[in-house]
């Protein structure tokens, strides 16, 4: 297996009467396509990371996620690519049988350590870091997520593989808010950015700039989902050949939709989504529940 492969990233066209009525464009940049592993925006947010770890003598790398985390699995692929020990700190109490996700992370030789939820809290507290560095002397730790200067660093990087300057507005899912940020920096002052938070009780201070972020399409949290969510996913595929996922891409074309429908976008509007992969996650779903 190889690196990413940013050379496979396209722009995809989304062409229906629908949107031909509401004179909207909607592309979608297809970030899923450059790696079936570190896909989409997980690749981008780590690549500082890794140059970091790079440039300095460190043992290995330690980072942070949950059951389900693409994170934890690109972390875990990026670094028995690179023959860098990795130790995953994951949320909650080991559970007797292991998510998909943390199953392929072990494939990857990532050594995964387990600690209570009461704990994972206060994984960027400067008392829980001082034990890790103890504990795990000579690591390099990569928030969870990818987060921090680097991850933005590397997502402001995105929009270099598409025509950026053509969109009026540019969206994305909002986990912990760094591909958010990241964009935000890099696009002009004529232009949007539009943010569809996919966990409840976002903290507003997470975001550089909150215009623009939208609090209503979590789906009742993070990986939670209805039947309205993958019926649309599905009806997205059929329409576009495109597939999402149920954590982050799918409640983002939902909104989208939903926005163009109510007419938040003005006519002529040019709308980049980005598709920041994580397909991986669709597999906690029921056999089936998906047409792709």
């Amino acid at each position: 297996m190889e690196l990413p492969d940013l050379k496979k990233i396209t722009t995809d066209k989304i062409q229906t009467s629908f949107l031909q009525n509401k004179n909207v464009e909607l592309n979608v940049l297809r970030l899923d396509k450059i790696h079936p592993v570190i896909s989409g925006n997980k690749w981008f947010k780590l690549k500082y990371h890794l140059d970091n770890f790079n440039a300095g003598n460190y043992n290995g790398i330690i980072t942070f996620g949950g059951a389900w985390s693409n994170h934890i699995v690109a972390t875990a692929c990026s670094c028995y690519l690179k023959k860098i020990k990795c130790i995953g700190i994951i949320r909650g109490e080991r559970p007797e049988k292991l998510s998909n996700t943390l199953l392929e992370a072990g494939h990857y030789e990532m050594d995964l350590k387990f600690i209570s939820r009461a704990e994972y809290v206060q994984k960027t507290s400067d008392q829980f870091l001082a034990t890790i560095k103890k504990e795990l002397p000579g690591y390099y730790i990569i928030p969870e997520g990818g987060a921090g200067k680097e991850g933005e660093k590397g997502a402001a990087e995105i929009l270099n593989y598409a025509d950026g300057n053509y969109y009026t507005h540019i969206a994305c899912a909002v986990g912990t808010g760094t591909m958010f940020n990241g964009i935000r920096e890099a696009i002009s002052s004529r232009q949007n950015i539009l943010g569809v938070v996919v966990l409840k009780g976002w903290k507003k201070e997470n975001a550089i700039d909150n215009a623009g972020l939208l609090l209503d399409f979590h789906f009742g949290g993070y990986a939670k989902y209805d039947p309205a969510l993958i019926n649309f996913m599905n009806e997205f595929f059929s329409l576009t050949n495109i597939p999402t996922d149920l954590v982050y891409t799918g409640k983002l074309a939902f909104a989208l939709f939903d926005l163009i429908k109510k007419d938040h976008f003005p006519p002529g509007s040019k709308i980049l989504m980005i598709h920041s992969g994580g397909l991986q996650g669709n597999a906690s779903l029921q056999k089936g529940s998906l047409i792709f």
